[in-house]
């Protein structure tokens, strides 16, 4: 595949929790972070503004291929308890697009994470330019490292969610 193909990855699980009190794990814009070896955290630009579509937070990342990075984040989605999207840098053309959904599966919620690399530059696009000819193995590995943090994130958000329900009787 290659970056121009809007290369994507999903992460789904079910959560046996209703999707209130998993949508208050997902609207937390720094928990991926505990789960995640790549993303840092995030910090709202403007913690006093609403949160909503057009909030902007400052997301933190490492990487051993491309180093850290700072970089800003604009919610695009925002419709509690169901769904929350936001764009990478440029809002007209976003070096990746990345978000949360939730459906409500019986007495629970389907959550999925989801992210699409592109349009706009990246680290992914940088080392691309580095090294054209490795274009497919280098969009496979970024999608491989995106797979892995977002089936660490959705399953510890299954975790903190399944934890903090009331023991059954």
């Amino acid at each position: 595949m290659r970056f121009t193909d809007s290369p994507n990855a999903t992460a789904e699980i079910r959560v046996a929790a209703a999707p209130a009190t998993v949508w208050d794990l997902v609207a937390d814009i720094a928990l991926p972070a505990r789960f995640s070896d790549e993303f840092q955290g995030a910090d709202w630009v403007d913690p006093t503004s609403p949160t909503g579509v057009g909030a902007r937070f400052l997301g933190r990342n490492k990487n051993p291929s491309i180093g850290e990075w700072e970089v800003t984040c604009t919610v695009i989605r925002w419709d509690p308890p169901a769904a929350f999207a936001w764009a990478v840098g440029d809002l007209d053309a976003p070096a990746a697009t990345w978000g949360f959904d939730l459906e409500p599966e019986g007495d629970g919620t389907r959550l999925c994470q989801w992210a699409q690399m592109g349009p706009g530059p990246s680290g992914v696009t940088m080392l691309i330019g580095h090294d054209p000819d490795a274009e497919e193995a280098i969009v496979a590995g970024r999608l491989w490292q995106w797979q892995r943090n977002m089936d660490a994130t959705v399953a510890g958000i299954q975790a903190l969610a399944e934890s903090s329900l009331p023991p059954a009787c």
